[in-house]
């Protein structure tokens, strides 16, 4: 018995992070943040903890009431869009606009808590991609579970809990590569592609 239930949770954290680990949006935030040096621990539980919530929504329902509702899922779709066609831009306008020298990780601008708060929460409950991975898709898997689904979540929220604080903590790990300035400009510029992609694949 003890053995099923393990394999339950180890099938949650081996989904969990096969969701979770391709390069998105929110992975490219937390990525920065973590070369910056600048809230990381904060930016790192806050997406932990909102997918948790998200895969906790999913393994109780919700993802019945999303199906029953669509213009949850269009709302989001849309709202997401114009946010990271937004963040795409700034990304690319600090890379063209940045001076060699201003862009080593402790000269980094600082941003208030306030907001870095606010942008790593759009960046997670403005994703519908977060929501068909968390909510729908491991909400629907965890019902042939029965009573043993929350132990499938279990799994799949230690996976997101694991991945975004190896990558924000991971991260230092690359400074000595990012004192470079043209590393910060190559990351802003491969950010501001990969937002603007999302964004492209959310609205066609």
């Amino acid at each position: 018995m003890l053995e099923v239930k393990v394999d339950i949770f180890i099938t949650g954290l081996l989904l969990g992070f096969s969701l979770i680990i391709a390069i998105g949006s929110q992975n490219a935030f937390v990525l920065r943040q973590g070369l910056k040096g600048q809230h990381v621990l904060l930016v790192c539980a806050i997406c932990a903890l909102s997918d948790a919530a998200l895969i906790a929504l999913g393994v109780a329902g919700f993802g019945v009431l999303v199906k029953q509702a669509p213009w949850i899922e269009l709302f989001a779709r849309y709202a997401g869009a114009l946010f990271l066609i937004i963040y795409g831009a700034r990304s690319f306008w600090a890379a063209v606009n940045n001076k060699a020298g201003t862009l080593a990780p402790a000269s980094e601008t600082f941003f208030s808590i306030g907001k870095v708060v606010l942008t790593c929460l759009a960046f997670t409950w403005l994703n519908p991609h977060v929501y068909l991975d968390t909510v729908i898709l491991l909400g629907s898997i965890s019902t042939q579970y029965g009573a043993q689904k929350w132990l499938f979540g279990l799994g799949a929220m230690s996976a997101s809990l694991l991945f975004f604080f190896a990558l924000g903590f991971g991260a230092r790990l690359l400074t000595p590569l990012f004192v470079n300035p043209m590393s910060w400009r190559v990351l802003d510029f491969v950010i501001a592609g990969v937002m603007w992609f999302i964004a492209a694949s959310l609205i066609l």
